[in-house]
């Protein structure tokens, strides 16, 4: 522990200097944090639809339709018991006029059963808020004036939407406040200090803060789309990534003091040596990231920049304001296991890593075969899964909107409650002709026009979110491409409509966006570790995590949760985070390999970079794995789905591949595992390095 940090290090946590640089950032990120506020979130029509659908091309038609039309929202009035008699629909006849939306000529349609009637309003809502605001009214209207024995329920595209907004209601905070507790209990826990664990997480809870912010204000001035969950996922990331660099600092710190009098001169170590592999594992997740840049969906891109500026923001304060922030402190901080001069070190004192390290140095090709066939076997459930959620299996508590759409399927035509939209600039009798002389329609009418624009809602035969829906949607493409009259300019949207657009566009990103995260961190790396070998195991190793996690992850949906499908979007989600996030630790791993390495070889090397940072990375991957699972507190299946991969994935790296398949694989590579770099000066060979 002589070797004398570069003189950045020591300016930074000099007693001169640390009390500035421990403030100023926290300072700078707070006044940014009250003067900007989060931007404005404006939403297109086409925010959450991959560019060039036909669901994308609808929206933007529909845009183009007189704020009056409004959207859809569908009463349905169910007796409570038996049939709605003639006195209770005469007094839903009465009560028609006061609804908002109602024409003149409006009426509730009794079902053949006679246990239901509907209504379909349409509601003077141009933007999303006034859409929940008249829903909640039109609730609020309808509990009140329903007659005895009949019970009101609102359903259709305006509910539906509603409804998905509620589940945002106060999620900022709810997430915030869950991570931030979840984060507290993990540092407590892990340094078993009453007051150590304030300072990073006063550091971190900045850094979230002012990303988001930055991040939002950044995707205002890029012109790039956001929406509800971009700043929630965010948060999860930078609390994830910025307390794990933390970690890693405050665990090299508290080594460097046992062997150094001067804390100041035990910091600047300190953050000399974490300084590399932070570096490199924030680069890696930037660039990453940012290949969520080339997705069809403009909000997907938006997430991609979002967690970009996040990443950066976060090993910003850490590399700066903590270091500093810490070195204010006596060793006291630590109490009260506060370390002494003199003490042994990590390496001489982690009795259960050292035994790991025994184990795998004694039987490297063992342990490596073991461990492979542990994530093969976790990975064959992943050969089974389907993809593409309903509107009812969006949500973890179905709301009003989608009882009441099951409900009115009993009753009426299936397509009723999620009626196919038509939008079109051809002629508008064509346009209706065509639609109403479909095979899979079971009724259609004009809702609006405007500004060279028609809209006919259809009623498909099919029960809205089935293999049959879907089948209707593709075969009414199919005849409006068929009829020239209205073909090239008229697009049918919808729920159903959408899944299949999302679906192949989920495929399209995940096509591109695959091979290209691999080889933009396999590049990072290379330039990083000046290696090829060492790169191509590390990649190799985390597309084997990634797929145990989604196979493991398939059976926990299936067999424990009830699902039958992730939605589209999960695969993705989850192989850019655990790529990103998982070759986190195996460069905090390999990093300090290559520092033990000229000194003990790279054997041995491997193995006491595990003793050494085994506690320490297991302690950030537990934590990043229950802060990614806090997405589970907002009641919508995509975020708990892709909390639960990103939390199996994450264990799994953190537990089997970085503690004993990546150690296996470099003692049996030896020195090639730096090639063409040379680093171990030690002649010892590998398997004896204990």
């Amino acid at each position: 522990m002589s070797t004398a940090p570069p003189g950045w290090s020591r300016r930074l946590t000099s007693r001169r200097l640390a009390p500035l640089v421990a403030l100023l950032p926290l300072l700078l990120g707070g006044l940014l944090i009250g003067l900007l506020g989060t931007a404005e979130r404006t939403v297109g029509p086409a925010d959450e639809l991959p560019a060039g659908s036909g669901v994308a091309e609808a929206a933007e038609l529909a845009d183009r339709l007189p704020d009056e039309a409004g959207s859809t929202a569908i009463v349905l009035w169910t007796a409570q018991e038996g049939q709605l008699g003639e006195e209770a629909l005469g007094s839903l006849r009465e009560l028609v006029s006061d609804l908002p939306g109602a024409g003149p000529q409006a009426a509730p349609v009794p079902s053949e059963d006679g246990t239901a009637a509907l209504l379909p309003l349409e509601l003077d809502a141009p933007t999303a808020s006034d859409t929940s605001a008249a829903v909640e009214d039109l609730r609020e209207q309808l509990a009140e004036t329903a007659p005895d024995g009949v019970t009101a329920q609102v359903t259709g595209p305006a509910a539906i939407q509603a409804d998905l907004a509620k589940v945002f209601e106060g999620a900022d905070l709810t997430l915030l406040a869950t991570t931030a507790a979840v984060v507290t209990i993990l540092l407590v826990l892990t340094y078993r200090s009453p007051v150590l664990w304030l300072v990073p997480l006063v550091v971190v809870g900045v850094a979230d803060r002012l990303a988001v912010v930055v991040a939002t204000h950044v995707l205002e001035l890029a012109g790039t789309a956001w929406n509800e969950s971009t700043t929630g996922i965010l948060s999860v990331l930078v609390f994830g990534a910025g307390t794990d660099y933390a970690l890693l600092l405050i665990s090299r710190y508290r080594d460097e003091l046992k062997g150094e009098e001067s804390r100041h001169l035990a910091m600047a170590r300190a953050l000399h040596r974490t300084a590399e592999a932070v570096l490199s594992s924030s680069t890696t997740v930037v660039v990453g990231v940012l290949t969520l840049l080339l997705s069809l969906t403009p909000s997907t891109r938006g997430l991609g920049l979002a967690s970009a500026v996040g990443i950066v923001i976060a090993a910003l304060m850490v590399m700066t304001a903590l270091p500093a922030a810490l070195v204010l402190f006596g060793r006291w901080i630590f109490w009260p296991r506060a370390p002494r001069l003199g003490d042994p070190t990590t390496v001489e004192t982690a009795r259960v890593w050292n035994a790991v390290g025994r184990l795998v140095g004694r039987r490297p090709v063992a342990v490596a075969v073991v461990s492979s066939l542990v994530l093969v076997a976790l990975a064959l459930p992943g050969l089974g899964i389907r993809t593409g959620l309903s509107q009812s299996e969006q949500f973890l508590d179905e709301p009003e909107a989608i009882s009441a759409s099951e409900r009115l399927a009993e009753s009426f035509p299936a397509g009723s409650a999620e009626p196919a939209r038509v939008l079109s600039t051809a002629d508008e009798a064509d346009v209706l002709a065509t639609v109403e002389g479909s095979s899979v329609v079971s009724s259609a009418r004009t809702t609006a026009s405007g500004d060279g624009v028609v809209q006919v809602d259809a009623v498909l035969d099919a029960r809205p979110g089935t293999s049959e829906a879907r089948e209707a949607v593709e075969t009414l493409r199919q005849d409006i491409a068929d009829e020239p009259s209205v073909a090239g300019s008229t697009f049918v949207s919808g729920s159903d409509a959408s899944r299949i657009d999302e679906r192949d566009g989920a495929a399209r990103d995940r096509f591109v966006v695959f091979p290209l995260i691999l080889l933009l961190v396999l590049g990072a790396l290379v330039l990083l570790l000046r290696s090829i070998v060492a790169p191509l195991v590390l990649v190799v190793t985390v597309v084997a995590t990634y797929l145990a996690a989604l196979g493991a992850s398939w059976v926990v949906f299936t067999r424990l949760l009830g699902f039958e499908a992730l939605d589209v979007s999960t695969p993705l989600f989850a192989f850019l985070f655990l790529v990103a996030l998982g070759v986190d630790y195996n460069i905090f791993l390999v990093t300090r390999a290559r520092e033990e390495a000229p000194t003990h070889g790279t054997g041995p090397g491997v193995l006491r970079a595990l003793s050494a940072t085994g506690g320490v990375i297991t302690s950030a991957g537990v934590l990043l794995a229950a802060v990614f699972a806090t997405l589970g507190v907002l009641p919508l299946v995509v975020l708990a789905q892709l909390g639960v991969v990103i939390g199996i994935g994450v264990l799994l790296d953190t537990l089997l591949v970085r503690t004993v398949l990546v150690p296996s694989l470099v003692v049996l590579l030896g020195e090639r595992f730096w090639w063409p770099r040379r680093v171990s000066g030690a002649a010892a060979p590998a398997r004896h390095a204990r």
